[in-house]
């Protein structure tokens, strides 16, 4: 199998190792990988801020940039659940009706696609630290996706596996937008997002979504607090040599 990497703009600019782990990892996954260098944006900021214009030109692109049958496998959850639940709003009964449709079908999350497609959650990585996974709001309401993640972290070797005492509230970055608006508010959930995972003992708190992965760490670092934010991916491919 072939798939072809959706590397959202946010890890482009800030985690490219991220996405070099990600090739690494479907790789050990038995997978080919393509990457198409001209991807850019999904469209997600510029719909959220109203901008729905914009955010149908940067949709259409999308289109262009995946055009292939093959599965396409995205490194951060409210990206591809955008795609997945806004692109109706966008092509529904369009010229562009049936490329959407074949798009939104083959779109899936990594820790998705690994588990419920490939059927895989062990790699041999080691990550001995205590930690603690982060539901993002996009992960548990528009894809569905909760266990998945743990389960393949639950095979990661000296990682011990803590749980958040309230996993279900949002971490403050609310789609983008909503941070910028409300920063007061926003700056105060990360906040107790992060005094949560402190409180749970965890070194590290692991993310699926890089939105919220950015926004926790901006806030963490600023505070200066003894935590270190980290994508699964990362935690995945470590102590890989």
């Amino acid at each position: 199998m072939t798939i072809d990497l959706f590397v959202p703009c946010l890890i482009d600019q800030f985690y490219p190792m991220t996405a070099m782990n990600a090739i690494k990892l479907l790789k050990a996954a038995g997978v080919g990988v393509e990457y198409n260098p001209e991807q850019t944006c999904c469209g997600k900021f510029a719909f959220n801020s109203g901008f729905i214009d914009e955010s149908k030109t940067l949709g259409e692109k999308f289109l262009r940039d995946f055009p292939n049958s093959r599965p396409i496998v995205g490194l951060s959850a409210s990206c591809v659940g955008f795609i997945k639940t806004r692109y109706k709003e966008l092509f529904y009964n369009t010229s562009l009706h049936l490329e959407y449709k074949r798009l939104v079908g083959n779109i899936f999350e990594i820790t998705d696609f690994l588990v419920n497609q490939l059927h895989q959650d062990y790699f041999e990585a080691v990550f001995r630290h205590k930690a603690a996974y982060l539901d993002s709001c996009s992960s548990l309401r528009e894809l569905g996706l909760r266990n998945e993640a743990r389960q393949l972290l639950s095979k990661v070797n000296g990682l011990e596996l803590v749980e958040l005492s309230h996993p279900e509230i949002c971490c403050g970055m609310g789609k983008g937008l909503f941070a910028v608006q409300h920063e007061a508010i926003s700056s105060s959930m990360a906040g107790q997002k992060i005094a949560d995972a402190l409180d749970s003992g965890a070194e590290y708190l692991i993310t699926n979504d890089i939105a919220c992965h950015l926004h926790l760490a901006s806030y963490a670092k600023k505070q200066g607090l003894p935590i270190e934010i980290i994508h699964i991916v990362d935690v995945l491919t470590s102590g890989w040599e």
